[in-house]
């Protein structure tokens, strides 16, 4: 898939009205981003929202970060998505992931279910010339595993460049490789780590993270009870000047990603990040 090496991974338009949505988005493709990704958490369905920044540009990739499997049945996804992939070719790929815990429910049997139940799907709705492309949320080596053998490839979100050279060892030298990090713009470590801590903080308090923090060699003691070791904030929040965050950045490109979705944290409430993606362009882009 061809993504570029960088581009704008954001929770901040789930809480943007429409028109200052569709001004964001053209300001990103005017700056020259070639993708962006976007979560489903605070309602803002995935595949409208999707659809909504494809019909407001005409070149900018759009990439759901991911669409919940638990928020629609695979019938519909597979409708939306090959609509989507019919109207913008090339433009949208389908990002899937469990999207939090289920009591009862393991991840990964959830996912094989799901994918088994799309494959089967079949109805009127015509293919699209270019194919509708899928990507699969993945941490461990199993769920790699399915990302590599199911789909196009895998997204993982709040790793470490060591998990990302893992991964790609698992995807093999073919699958796409997504990753996201978090930047802050803060040369003040204490300011910095308050502000990556208070983000972190959830995922910290997360089985599922939390496993797979330990599985990269992270210690109980690192987690910390959810505040986060000065090295594991650091490993997982590129702090710094714009030099420095970028030199990490390309560390994911070095060990094997395909494309670093760039997140930006620290910014107010009601203020915009544009900012500070205009100056990553300016440093990231070509």
């Amino acid at each position: 898939m061809e993504l570029g090496r960088f581009g704008i991974w954001t929770f901040d338009f789930e809480d943007q009205p429409a028109s200052m949505l569709r001004d964001s988005v053209r300001e990103l493709e005017e700056l020259g981003w070639p993708a962006i990704w976007i979560p489903e958490r605070d309602g803002r369905e995935a595949l409208t929202h999707a659809g909504f920044l494809l019909a407001s540009t005409e070149r900018i990739a759009v990439v759901n970060g991911i669409a919940r499997i638990g928020s629609r049945g695979a019938r519909w996804t597979r409708g939306a998505a090959l609509l989507l992939a019919d109207a913008y070719p090339d433009r949208h790929v389908l990002g899937l992931g469990f999207g939090g815990a289920q009591a009862g429910v393991k991840p990964l049997d959830a996912m094989n279910d799901y994918l088994d139940e799309l494959d089967a799907v079949t109805s009127a709705n015509p293919l699209p010339a270019a194919p509708m492309r899928r990507l699969l949320a993945a941490y461990g080596p199993k769920m790699l595993e399915l990302a590599r053998d199911r789909s196009e490839g895998a997204h993982t979100y709040h790793v470490t460049v060591s998990h990302t050279a893992q991964a790609r060892e698992v995807l093999g030298e073919k699958a796409f490789l997504g990753v996201e990090h978090a930047v802050l713009f803060e040369t003040d470590p204490g300011k910095a780590r308050e502000i990556a801590r208070e983000h972190l903080h959830g995922y910290l308090t997360s089985k599922y993270n939390v496993a797979k923090y330990l599985r990269l060699g992270y210690t109980e003691a690192d987690i910390d009870g959810g505040r986060g070791s000065d090295r594991l904030v650091d490993d997982l929040v590129f702090w710094g000047d714009l030099d420095t965050v970028t030199a990490k950045l390309h560390g994911h490109l070095d060990a094997g990603a395909d494309h670093v979705g760039v997140q930006v944290i620290g910014v107010e409430p009601g203020d915009s990040a544009m900012p500070h993606w205009g100056r990553l362009a300016e440093s990231l882009l070509p």
